[in-house]
């Protein structure tokens, strides 16, 4: 029997370890890497618990942003669908940008501090994609001067080169209080007055350089503006809202090397930045925030090699679709995990945490995803304890926790679908899905012609409990590739699911599949 009382405990994973930090040894790559895979497999635990402490120590510094949660190791349980944990805050598009751009400049402080980056460096990165004259005459301006002057640029004098702007305006940012861009008291103490000196110059370069880019984006703000109210897009001022965070990678890149300043940029739940809400009609989308970041992530890379960015994420839309968009088969080094094989997780819980009576129930119900085994075992652990009344076989705690997932996490993602599926009908009615994704024979062609609410319901309705009943019909698995079966990426009840999560779309083999054995169980209920 297993040990009562035993506290669940992270397992390491040594062939998937190796390969995630080979890849984060070299200072510079190529190609930026995609970590996914389903929910629950235990992707942001070994980032966390197994490989971000090894990438703690120097020469290696790592910037790790959680898009689902605002501290990197919330205490919040991690949500099985993707679907908001609270519905009535959504992420904020201003929210996320902010904590990409305060972990890259937590990374480049550091730089600073070990001295891989002057004020020159960041004026060779700036002038390499910006022309930046403009705006330093505009900041050498007094704040009460400049508030009053009209907001087309003015022209800078001819006879006043960059170098010397820029001199002036990085001498003025070192005079100024910025707790976010100087040298505190107990930073730097080994280092002599020179050293620092150096240091703060450097700062103050970084934070000029924020404000050239932050004053270049707001004058584009209209133009912002009128390209949301019409739908079109351009290049340009999608890469604005991105210009700060790609020149600070483009700085910590050009800083690396190996064995004295070694950066990392892990980006987790990178789905959730690219479905965030902006209710600012003065910033770009979220989705096309999210292109534009990866895109010069990618661009930098294949380039001038990038500092290592792995990309974790949940959302089965980078499986395969994300290749697609981003134009090529190998864009992206693709490392997907499904978590244990059966074998493997018999060989880690049994004895320890189940017995073997009680494994091969849990493994014909639940199978070895590892999140849902540790949810039951809490479950086992409450139920053997005490002071709490509760089930102590196992076939019915399992029950208990089926029970759980239907109310909490399947039903709430199926109403969700239902609504996407209506929003479906409606887009149709309105002309904006194309008519060959309407394909003659297709059982979602001929959506409600009249607004409405309740026909439409009762549509969707339909087209959901057909989809999964065909779905029960063919076990739960549809080789999209091998079969060719690409039209079932049309159907918008298929979509929808996986836009809930409930579905994921894998890369290796091509199935579209529920995420655990659990969510299926649910499904078929």
């Amino acid at each position: 029997m297993a040990a009562a009382g035993r506290p669940w405990r992270v397992i390491p994973r040594p062939l998937l370890e190796t390969v995630l930090h080979n890849y984060a040894l070299h200072p510079r790559v190529p190609q930026p890497l995609l970590f996914h895979g389903p929910r629950g497999v235990g992707k942001s635990t070994l980032l966390l618990h197994r490989l971000l402490p090894r990438w703690s120590d120097q020469p290696h510094a790592v910037a790790f942003i959680n898009f689902l949660h605002p501290s990197p190791s919330s205490p919040a349980a991690a949500p099985w669908s993707l679907l908001p944990a609270d519905p009535a805050s959504p992420h904020s598009l201003h929210d996320l940008r902010l904590r990409l751009e305060s972990a890259l400049e937590g990374l480049a402080r550091a730089a600073v501090l070990c001295g891989a980056v002057g004020s020159k460096d960041v004026l060779a990165a700036l002038s390499r994609n910006h022309g930046v004259s403009t705006a330093l005459s505009r900041l050498l301006i007094p704040p009460a001067t400049r508030s009053s002057a009209t907001s087309v640029p003015a022209r800078r004098s001819s006879s006043t080169s960059v170098p010397a702007l820029w001199s002036r305006a990085v001498l003025a940012a070192v005079h100024r209080d910025d707790t976010a861009f100087c040298i505190g008291e107990g930073e730097a103490t080994s280092c002599s007055m020179e050293e620092k000196a150096y240091m703060q110059e450097a700062m103050a370069a970084l934070r000029v350089a924020k404000e050239v880019l932050g004053m270049q984006e707001g004058w584009r703000k209209e133009a912002i503006r009128e390209m949301n109210r019409t739908g079109r897009f351009s290049r340009s001022l999608a890469n604005s809202a991105t210009d700060w965070p790609c020149l600070l990678l483009d700085v910590l890149s050009r800083a690396a090397e190996e064995e004295f300043f070694q950066p990392k940029l892990i980006l987790n739940n990178v789905d959730v930045l690219r479905k965030a809400i902006c209710e600012d009609e003065t910033m770009v989308p979220a989705a096309m925030y999210h292109d534009s970041f990866i895109w010069r992530v990618i661009a930098l890379g294949a380039n001038e090699k990038c500092l290592p960015v792995i990309m974790s994420t949940s959302d089965g839309y980078y499986s395969s679709q994300a290749f697609v968009d981003f134009g090529f088969p190998n864009i992206f080094i693709s490392r997907e995990t499904f978590g244990w094989t059966p074998q493997e997780a018999k060989l880690h819980m049994v004895s320890e945490f189940f017995s073997e009576q009680e494994w091969k129930v849990v493994d014909e119900v639940l199978g070895p995803n590892p999140r849902q085994l540790s949810e039951i075992y809490m479950l086992k652990q409450k139920a053997n304890s005490p002071e709490v009344l509760h089930d102590r076989n196992i076939e019915e705690i399992i029950d208990t926790y089926l029970a759980h997932l239907q109310v909490s996490v399947v039903n709430p993602a199926m109403e969700k679908a239902l609504k996407m599926l209506q929003e479906f009908a409606s887009d149709v009615r309105e002309g904006k899905v194309p008519k060959i994704r309407s394909s003659f024979g297709a059982p979602w062609r001929h959506p409600p012609r009249d607004d409405n609410p309740d026909l439409s319901y009762k549509w969707a309705k339909i087209q959901l409990m057909d989809f999964i009943q065909s779905f029960v019909n063919t076990e739960f698995g549809v080789n999209y590739l091998a079969d060719d079966s690409l039209e079932i990426l049309d159907d918008p009840a298929a979509v929808a699911m996986m836009e809930v999560g409930l579905l994921y779309q894998q890369r290796e083999p091509s199935f579209m599949r529920p995420i655990t054995r659990g969510i299926q169980r649910c499904l078929a209920r």
